[in-house]
């Protein structure tokens, strides 16, 4: 084997290693969600729903909540991106095949980052501004 298929080997196992623990992390954040005691049921009460949900009453604050997560996961995932475009760009040693890799990658994690934020704006809005509306005491 050849240096460069090292490190291309070293590259692929560091980035499935990478986005395997934040994989792992999503999921047991989103167990923490769901409760020990199990799935979120119709009958459950608002009391319990809300000490299983860490707080949170109703079902539009709890999609709420792992839209969110989801989002902000992603938006990890794209400033991930930018470092490794970044690493690239640095270590490319005037390839510039190499340096229009980066460069490819370095734009389509910026433009992932602005719909992330999009997303996360026009999700907090509509469900956010429907609970407002729709709250009564």
């Amino acid at each position: 084997m050849t240096k460069q298929t090292l490190k291309k080997g070293l590259k692929q196992a560091l980035i499935v290693l990478g986005l395997s623990s934040l994989l792992l992390v999503a999921f047991a954040a989103i167990s923490g969600i769901v409760g020990a005691q199990g799935m979120i049921g119709p009958g459950d009460q608002p009391a319990v729903l809300a000490g299983q949900t860490g707080g949170e009453g109703s079902l539009r604050s709890i999609i709420l909540n792992i839209v969110n997560f989801i989002l902000i996961f992603l938006g990890l995932i794209a400033v991930i991106m930018i470092i490794y475009g970044g690493i690239t760009y640095v270590t490319s040693a005037g390839n510039n095949e190499n340096v229009e890799k980066a460069k490819k990658i370095i734009m389509y994690a910026i433009i992932g980052i602005i719909i992330v934020l999009i997303s996360f704006a026009l999700v907090n809005t509509i469900i956010g501004g429907a609970a407002i509306g729709q709250e009564t005491t």
